[in-house]
């Protein structure tokens, strides 16, 4: 039956929007179940994936999109009129639902002018805990900004940059092409990150290459003694965006040349003192840190040229603080122990009566993260961060990813413990991974399309075929968890509100 009624809506959609086009601006609500009535809503071919109780397939006959264009406006565009699947995905109604005003507070940091006269002098960038009564008068849109700072004013309560955000490209063109002025080692962590610096006073974290594409994480390795992948780190922030979270920030590749770029302008003595010539004539390097720091485990260029991801720095803690949260589903770190997650079935339980999981949107914010870590394979998620300011109301960052990717010809099934366990996910993050398990959207080739506009994509695809192949799987993996949640539900409550779905697109009418 519901397969029918799936039909039927999406034959209604197209027949409709033929018929009347220039009625699609006003397609700003979705029909959701157990939702109160609503204005004026039209229904689109979205209106199956969120009419689905269960997980039984994926949706095939969704063939059109919406196109956004340069105002906002929307129009109709095939799938087959010369648009990417990554275009045709971000086009998609699903990643361009409006949203609400961002208020003045929901802002992480505001600009005001400096002294009292402030229409002729030069901007000051502060925190929020800086301003006075004059706070009316910061300007966070100005073109004189450099990128990094552009990104920095951006972040909100909500995310880290908007959807489409026209900064990306220039931000991605200073990290992988701008002047280095400066290379130290960054302090803390097990393995070797550097701070870069550029004129602009802009900075990343630069992880070198540590391991080839192809080359799997050796299965003997606790995941705890695992190396830190360069490309991981950049296509998780790719991966992070594809999935609408835009929590993990922007983070590309570059050739690096050890000696002009890194040896040559360090005033880190310690890292100085490390460089080396291999046998071979590569100039290498090692560094101080926990793990894979001597000269067995050296980072060496070929002969000078290295590959690294560069990330972007998130404001200093001087201007944003960040509160670091030990993740409930954290790993023992031991070869021999075992977490009481793992032993405790009901452990979810505890949890939902533990704050900030008790309320609000933590708990499906930490699923999100959880269902991101599977895709990608990382085991490493011991803690994450939130920003202060915010509270607990606000999203989670996905930090340190280099651990994921490790591994493509295996799947970790105890990272979707959370999910198991609490049988709790977003409406919007389940639409997403529909949308991604269709064929028009399917989430390798999105990823495949995406990755393949990084700078070291020139040198070699950052993702194997045979990682890509691993997200569609687990992807599927995923589906089918909250498939059964949706059955443990039907099966002990019959068939009433579905406790499973958080809905966030209908606030007015879920239960916290």
């Amino acid at each position: 039956r519901s397969s029918l009624y799936g039909l039927l809506s999406i034959s209604f959609s197209m027949l409709f929007l033929r018929l009347f086009p220039s009625l699609v601006p006003l397609t700003f609500s979705l029909i959701l179940p157990h939702s109160p009535p609503q204005p004026l809503l039209l229904i689109l071919p979205l209106f199956f994936l969120s009419l689905q109780s269960s997980l039984e397939g994926p949706v095939d006959s969704l063939t059109m999109t919406e196109r956004v264009g340069k105002f906002g406006s929307m129009g109709i565009k095939p799938m087959g009129s010369g648009m990417s699947k990554l275009e045709a995905l971000f086009s998609h109604p699903l990643y361009n639902m409006p949203t609400p005003p961002i208020h003045e507070d929901d802002w992480l940091l505001k600009v005001k002018p400096k002294g009292k006269a402030r229409e002729t002098s030069t901007q000051m960038w502060v925190s929020d805990s800086d301003i006075g009564d004059d706070s009316a008068h910061w300007n966070r849109s100005s073109d004189s900004h450099p990128p990094w700072l552009r990104f920095h004013l951006g972040i909100s309560r909500w995310q880290l940059y908007p959807h489409l955000d026209p900064n990306m490209a220039p931000l991605a063109q200073q990290l992988s092409t701008h002047r280095i002025v400066s290379a130290v080692q960054k302090s803390g962590g097990t393995q070797l990150k550097l701070v870069m610096s550029f004129p602009n006073y802009g900075q990343a974290i630069l992880k070198p290459m540590k391991q080839e594409r192809d080359e799997e994480t050796n299965f003997n390795l606790y995941y705890f003694s695992d190396f830190e992948r360069h490309n991981a780190e950049i296509a998780a922030f790719h991966l992070d965006r594809v999935l609408g979270y835009r929590r993990i920030p922007p983070a590309v590749g570059r050739l690096v040349d050890v000696v002009t770029e890194i040896k040559d302008i360090t005033t880190d003595h310690k890292l100085a003192r490390t460089f080396f010539t291999s046998p071979v004539n590569n100039v290498c390097f090692y560094g101080q840190c926990s793990y894979y720091c001597s000269t067995e485990h050296a980072v060496c260029g070929r002969p000078q040229n290295l590959e690294a991801s560069l990330a972007m720095m998130l404001p200093d803690t001087s201007l944003a603080t960040r509160r670091s949260w030990r993740s409930p589903w954290k790993r023992s770190y031991s070869r021999s122990k075992l977490a009481v997650w793992e032993k405790d079935p009901d452990y979810c339980d505890t949890v939902k009566k533990t704050p900030p999981y008790n309320k609000g949107t933590r708990l499906v914010d930490l699923i999100d993260m959880t269902i991101l870590d599977f895709l990608m394979g990382n085991m490493d998620r011991h803690h994450y961060e939130t920003f202060d300011k915010f509270g607990n109301n606000t999203f989670l960052l996905h930090l340190d990813n280099g651990r994921a990717f490790g591994r493509h010809s295996t799947d970790e099934p105890s990272i979707l413990t959370p999910l198991e366990q609490c049988c709790r996910i977003r409406r919007s993050t389940l639409l997403h991974l529909r949308l991604l398990s269709l064929p028009q959207y399917r989430l390798s080739d999105v990823m495949r399309d995406s990755l393949s506009h990084d700078p070291l994509f020139s040198v070699a695809p950052l993702l194997s075929e045979l990682h890509l192949s691993a997200l569609d799987r687990r992807l599927v993996t995923v589906l089918q968890t909250v498939s059964r949640c949706q059955e443990r539900q039907r099966s002990r409550h019959g068939e009433g509100d579905d406790d499973v779905i958080y809905d966030d697109l209908c606030p007015q009418c879920h239960s916290s």
